[in-house]
């Protein structure tokens, strides 16, 4: 298991105070209110295995408009990004380097290792959007993420002879990226998520000096309640999520307004994750 102690001081050391930069400068002030406040979470909802929704959901079409969308909140990509950002056992650890980095399902390990995360299934769905163009989707941008095991555990570090749970997907006609990955764990001092990076194209993901945002997505408390007390493998998720919450996440706790994704499905046929990204294009 990695050090979640260490990780954990490492966040609250580079996070500093985020800026969530909102649309358009022209946008009038209701305007504002009703891009915000789309899609709060709902943490207080009950346990349901079979649907819960949270956030803005994307637009279609490579012009299509979903009428209000904000920024991302910028966050810190955490102490595992393997992006060139850092190093393990003072090596460079840049998986966007990797032959294979560029793939839709995550869930195995590529390259010259091998091995599967297992976990109950997720089906990911990223739509960017252009917060300057009247919320118009963004092709042919391309999206990195990177995320824990079920254990909890993130793959070269942590788990060093696996790269699972990692990869890189352009955004389609429809500004749409997804990934074949699992539900995360949760692991001590943080609530479940999933790191995203974002950058101009595919020959342009292969080194952190080139992303254009950094963000986080953040699961709705009911959908990570049902899957830690019944699904097989996240013994360990059910006492740390226990004892964590948005309000004392040090990367949530001021709000998930941008980054609370809609989740439908169970954990016997897996969910779809759904999640709006905005950036100034």
């Amino acid at each position: 298991m990695e050090d979640h102690d260490k990780g954990l001081a490492h966040d609250l050391d580079t996070l500093g105070r985020r800026r969530v930069l909102l649309g358009s400068a022209g946008l009038a002030a209701t305007a504002l209110l009703s891009a915000w406040g789309c899609g709060g979470a709902s943490n207080g909802d009950s346990a349901s295995d079979s649907s819960s929704s949270s956030g803005s959901s994307g637009s279609s079409g490579s012009s299509g408009s979903s009428g209000t969308c904000a920024v991302s909140a910028e966050e810190t990509q955490g102490p595992y990004p393997a992006d060139g950002s850092n190093t393990i056992g003072g090596t460079v650890s840049n998986a966007l380097a990797l032959t294979g980095i560029v793939r839709s399902d995550i869930t195995t390990s590529f390259g010259n290792m091998s091995g599967t995360a297992g976990g109950v299934p997720v089906s990911l769905e990223l739509t960017l959007v252009n917060v300057n163009g009247s919320c118009a989707t963004l092709d042919g941008y391309a999206i990195y993420v990177w995320h824990c095991s079920r254990e909890g555990v993130y793959s070269l570090y942590g788990a060093t002879d696996q790269n699972w749970l990692r990869g890189v997907q352009p955004t389609d006609t429809s500004g749409v990226a997804t990934f074949t990955t699992i539900f995360p764990g949760c692991y001590s001092g943080r609530m479940p998520h999933i790191h995203i990076e974002v950058y101009r194209s595919e020959t342009t993901a292969t080194s952190y000096t080139n992303k254009l945002k950094t963000t986080q997505l953040a699961f709705p408390t009911d959908v990570c309640t049902t899957v830690y007390a019944t699904a097989p493998g996240y013994s360990a998720s059910v006492t740390n999520f226990e004892q964590i919450s948005f309000a004392t996440d040090n990367v949530f706790s001021d709000g998930t307004s941008t980054e609370m994704a809609t989740v439908t499905g169970n954990v016997t046929d897996g969910y779809t994750v759904a999640l709006q990204l905005g950036i100034s294009a």
